[in-house]
C-alpha cells in the first residue's frame, strides 16, 4: 500500500485496503486479464498484477493516470493505464476480473458537479452515481467464470448492488465488511446524513463491504 500518490489523486485508504485483501484471496490463473477501473494511484492494479494477472487500468483523471503508470514503472509490474470514463477505454474487450473502488460518498446536491480530488468519493445524493453504472455496464464485459469485486460503503444501499448484478443474471453476495472511523468528508456532512437517515442519531462509524459477482454462463 506505499503507492506514490500525485497532488489532486485519491490516496489509498481504508476501502483500497480492504479490496486489496480480497483480490489477494481471489482464485484466479497467471495470465488472467484484470481491468481495474477508476484505478486512483493504481494500487489495486498492482496487486493484481503482483499475482501474475495482466492488468489494465482507467481513470477519468490524467493525474490519476499518470501516477498508476508511475507506479507500475517504479514496481516494474506491466500495467496499462489509460485514460476515459469507467469502460469507456475497453470497449469491446473482456476481463476474467473486474474490480472497483468508486466514488460512493451520498453528497448533498447543492454541493454541484465535483471537482479535483473529491471526484474520486462525491457520488451524488444516494451515493449511487457511478456505482449504478458499474453495475449496468461491468456484467456484459465479463468472460465466462468471471468475477466483479466493488469496494463502497454500507450509506450507499449495497442491497441495491446486489439487485442490480442479480438482476444481469450475476451470482452476487457481500464478501467481506469492516467498520471504520468517519474520515474527514463524512465528519463535515454527518448532520446530512443524519437528516436524511442514512445514519443513526450517535454512529461515527462508517461500515465498508464488498460485493463479489460471479457470471456463471
Amino acid at each position: 500500500m506505499n503507492a506514490l500518490v500525485l497532488p489532486g489523486v485519491y490516496a489509498p485508504q481504508d476501502d483500497t485496503a480492504l479490496l486489496a485483501e480480497v483480490i489477494a484471496e481471489e482464485p484466479y490463473e497467471p495470465g488472467a486479464e484484470v481491468l481495474d477501473v477508476g484505478t486512483g494511484s493504481g494500487t489495486l492494479a498492482l496487486t493484481a498484477a503482483r499475482r501474475g494477472a495482466r492488468v489494465t487500468a482507467v481513470d477519468v483523471s490524467r493525474r490519476a493516470v499518470w501516477t498508476a503508470r508511475l507506479n507500475a514503472w517504479l514496481s516494474r509490474l506491466p500495467v496499462r493505464a489509460h485514460r476515459g470514463n469507467l469502460f469507456s477505454p475497453v470497449r469491446g474487450r473482456s476481463f476474467d476480473i473486474i474490480v472497483a473502488n468508486p466514488p460512493y460518498v451520498p453528497a448533498p446536491e447543492a454541493g454541484g458537479v465535483p471537482r479535483g480530488r473529491s471526484r474520486a468519493w462525491e457520488a451524488g445524493d444516494d451515493g449511487r452515481l457511478v456505482l449504478d453504472r458499474i453495475c449496468r455496464d461491468a456484467p456484459a464485459l465479463l468472460r465466462p467464470g468471471g468475477v466483479l469485486l466493488i469496494v463502497h460503503s454500507a450509506l450507499s444501499d449495497p442491497d441495491r448492488t446486489l439487485e442490480l448484478l442479480r438482476a444481469a443474471g450475476l451470482k452476487a453476495a457481500v464478501v467481506r465488511r469492516r467498520w471504520i472511523p468517519f474520515g474527514p468528508v463524512l465528519r463535515a456532512r454527518q448532520s446530512w446524513l443524519r437528516e436524511r437517515g442514512l445514519l443513526g442519531g450517535t454512529e461515527e462509524r462508517e461500515e465498508l463491504v464488498v460485493v463479489r459477482a460471479e457470471r456463471t454462463f
